[in-house]
Parts: structure tokens; sequence; C-alpha cells
């Protein structure tokens, strides 16, 4: 069994659902781990949505541990950039009880300083492929809207000081072209890209599409990523991944991502999720 550390700023229904996600599914024997605490950087009545979190957090009966990083701001009289790294230590101080094997974080909105990075094994979410745009998962669609890309995707990677850039876990893919995506760039031809910017942004249809194409993938790339870890098939180890069997049955290497694009389909498939962009 691997024994897991949640991190998440629970803002609003997307960090409730990648909870609930997992939860649920070890709750049903689906894998061999435990949440053994849910960290929060906000405390509890600062706002609404993490409220509902830390509602839901009680209700599975888990660990919530809270430390409001605008408060500890405040207190300090200077940009959070200057006081992370000690905020940091005083949660690291506070998790010490805490046992974990990996960390995920799950709509954690604070940048980690390099001495939590080099503490714990954090399993951060990335709404790109590992040479994909960096930046907000808004930031992402814009780029792959102007590159005008025939894929995309999501990644799993560790936590480094480098944003977005630590080395990658694992990750599955979604192709942009074909039936479903046709129409829309066809439209996207028919004017041009700082216009539908200004008039439609994030409402256009093509915006849309690849939101969601990538966005229903995440959760289960999510689950197959710790299942991946709990059975062994990857391992971290400070800092490095070495997955252990790649695809010709050689033995373990460093550097070579899990593509989980079979298991995340076979998972959406049997759950009646349509696969499809």
């Amino acid at each position: 069994m691997i024994e897991i550390g949640w991190f998440s700023t629970g803002r609003g229904e997307g960090s409730l659902g990648l909870l609930r996600f997992v939860q649920e599914r070890i709750s049903r024997g689906l894998l061999d781990a435990r949440i053994g605490f849910v960290f929060s950087n906000r405390e509890p009545g600062e706002a609404e949505g993490s409220d509902r979190f830390f509602a839901q957090v009680r209700d599975y009966g888990l660990p919530l541990v809270t430390l409001s990083s605008a408060k500890f701001r405040r207190a300090q009289h200077r940009p959070f950039s200057e006081v992370r790294e000690d905020y940091d230590r005083q949660v690291m101080d506070l998790l010490r009880p805490y046992q974990r094997d990996i960390c995920v974080l799950a709509g954690y909105m604070l940048i980690l300083s390099g001495a939590m990075c080099r503490t714990y094994p954090m399993l951060n979410l990335h709404p790109a492929l590992p040479d994909g745009p960096t930046g907000t998962w808004q930031d992402v669609v814009w780029d792959l809207i102007e590159t005008k890309a025939a894929k995309t995707g999501a990644m799993m990677h560790l936590a480094t000081e480098d944003v977005d850039r630590g080395p990658v876990v694992s990750y599955c893919t979604v192709s942009l072209t074909g039936e479903d995506f046709g129409p829309h760039w066809e439209r996207l031809e028919q004017t041009d890209l700082q216009s539908v910017k200004r008039n439609q942004g994030e409402e256009f249809p093509l915006f849309q599409a690849i939101r969601q194409a990538e966005y229903r993938r995440e959760p289960y790339l999510l689950f197959e990523t710790l299942r991946s870890v709990s059975q062994g098939r990857v391992v971290i180890e400070d800092g490095a991944v070495l997955q252990r069997h790649n695809v010709s049955g050689e033995g373990a290497g460093s550097g070579q991502a899990l593509c989980l694009d079979a298991e995340v389909e076979h998972a959406m498939t049997v759950e009646g999720v349509e696969p499809d962009g």
C-alpha cells in the first residue's frame, strides 16, 4: 500500500472532483493506497469553495492540515515570493507526523519552494504533453490553437523549481483532428485569432472542444499514474523517475515516461465516458 499526501487549495468543483475521483476508487479497492493527509493553504472560513472541500475531506475521514498562505504573507508584510520558503518550512513541520510515499498537487495554487520539492516527491498534473506549452490551461489551449496543433494531452511530472518542466512520470494523448475537430478548425480559417480572442474568448467552440477533450482525461491519468506507482511500474527516487519495465520488457531505465493512453482509454470506456474529443 502506498501512502498519498494530497495538496489542494480546494477552490472549487475541479479540486473537489479530483479528490472524489481518487478516494472513491480507493474505497472500491481499485488502488492499493491510502490518502494519509490532505493539506490546504487555506483555512476554514476563508472561502466558500474551500469550506465545501474541507467538508468533503471530513466526510471521508481524512486528516486535514491547513495553513493560510494569505494570512502568512500579510503577517510578514512582504510579497509571498519572498516568504515562500519560510512558509513551506512551516508546512513541512506541520506534516512531519504524517507518512507519505508520494504526494499529489491537485488544484494547489502555490508555486513550491526548492526545499519543499527536494523533501517531498510531488506529482503535478499539467494539461499539456511533455513537449507542449507551459502556463495555465488557458495559455495552453490558446497556444495549441495558434500553432494549429494536431494533438495534445496531459502529463504527470515531478514538481521542481522549474515550473511545469520537472521530470515526466506519465502522459496521455488526444488527437485534435478528425470529424470532431475539423469543422472547428475550418471556422478558424474564416477569421483571425485576435478577433476570436476579442469577440468570443474562451467561448470559442474550438477552445471549448480542445479543453474538454483534455480535461475529461485528467482524473483518469492521475489515477492510472498512482496505480502505476503502487504496482511498481514506475519508481521515484531522489528526484528521478525510474520505469521498471519498458514496452519491450527490458529492465529499469531512467527518464522513460509512461504513456498511459491504453489504460486511460480503457478506463473511460468501461465507465461509459466517451473518450473521443
